[in-house]
């Protein structure tokens, strides 16, 4: 009996107290006074049992609200920016050790027009760098078109991807018994792959197999690295093939090409 007595004065107690410490911290948090020694040891007590329940939580809602924050993007694609560009740069200048039978000309992206984004791009190179018309344009991942216009200090490059139907280039597609010509003259964007016609109809032409440049007329070298057969098709007349070639360029980010001058003699 007595047990019972003193386990309920025990639950009295310890109810009382809980409510005298709630007040007690609804009153601190109302009035606007110091606090008292004791109010600040529980108001500590509670704060780290708090983050030690809800840590799981709040870290996950925290890199949840980081990750959709607009200063967090905004530092996160700066950064990522940046790391390609290094990159590119870096890419850039390890081609140079490549081009012996050139004299490599490293430019940066001035500027491109959005209206005709896959047409043309301007650089910050030009004819008191050497630079001139027909040029070949170049990154590590291979052929991306070539100059068109030339000014003193810029000039501007004609893109591979270019809708302009006057726009060609000399190709050869590598096969295994031998190599066979020609033009690469289009550009499908819907499927954003180059297209290269006047292929012979018996030629044997795979998937897969590589385009690069013949090296054929004007000032453009033999063999850059254009892409591999992704599609092939005949002409409505079954006279000739036309391929699909894939790229290894995003053309949608490039901001370091080089300009393949050849040596002064």
């Amino acid at each position: 009996m007595y047990r019972k007595k003193q386990k309920q004065k025990n639950k009295i107690i310890i109810a009382i107290t809980c409510i005298g410490i709630v007040i007690a911290l609804v009153i601190s948090l109302q009035l606007n006074r110091n606090t008292t020694m004791v109010e600040t040891i529980f108001k500590d007590v509670s704060m780290f049992f708090n983050k030690v329940i809800m840590y799981p939580f709040t870290t996950l809602n925290n890199e949840k609200g980081q990750n959709q924050s607009e200063s967090y993007l905004i530092q996160k694609n700066v950064n990522e920016s940046l790391e390609k560009e290094v990159q590119e740069l870096k890419e850039a200048l390890e081609l140079n050790k490549t081009l012996t039978e050139y004299d490599p000309v490293n430019a940066t992206i001035l500027s491109r027009n959005k209206s005709y984004w896959f047409n043309n791009l301007t650089i910050d190179k030009g004819s008191k760098d050497g630079i001139e018309v027909d040029m070949a344009v170049i990154t590590k991942q291979g052929l991306i078109g070539k100059i068109s216009k030339v000014y003193r200090n810029s000039s501007e490059i004609k893109l591979i991807t270019s809708d302009d139907v006057n726009y060609k280039i000399s190709v050869a597609i590598k096969t295994n018994d031998s190599d066979n010509y020609a033009i690469l003259n289009g550009y499908d964007s819907k499927i954003g792959l180059i297209k290269v016609s006047g292929v012979d109809k018996t030629a044997i032409v795979e998937k897969g197999d590589t385009v690069v440049t013949s090296g054929l007329g004007g000032k453009f070298p033999r063999g850059i690295y254009i892409g591999v057969v992704e599609k092939i098709e005949s002409d409505k007349y079954n006279l000739s093939k036309t391929l699909h070639i894939k790229t290894s360029q995003d053309f949608n980010n490039i901001h370091y090409v080089t300009v393949l001058k050849e040596k002064s003699e």
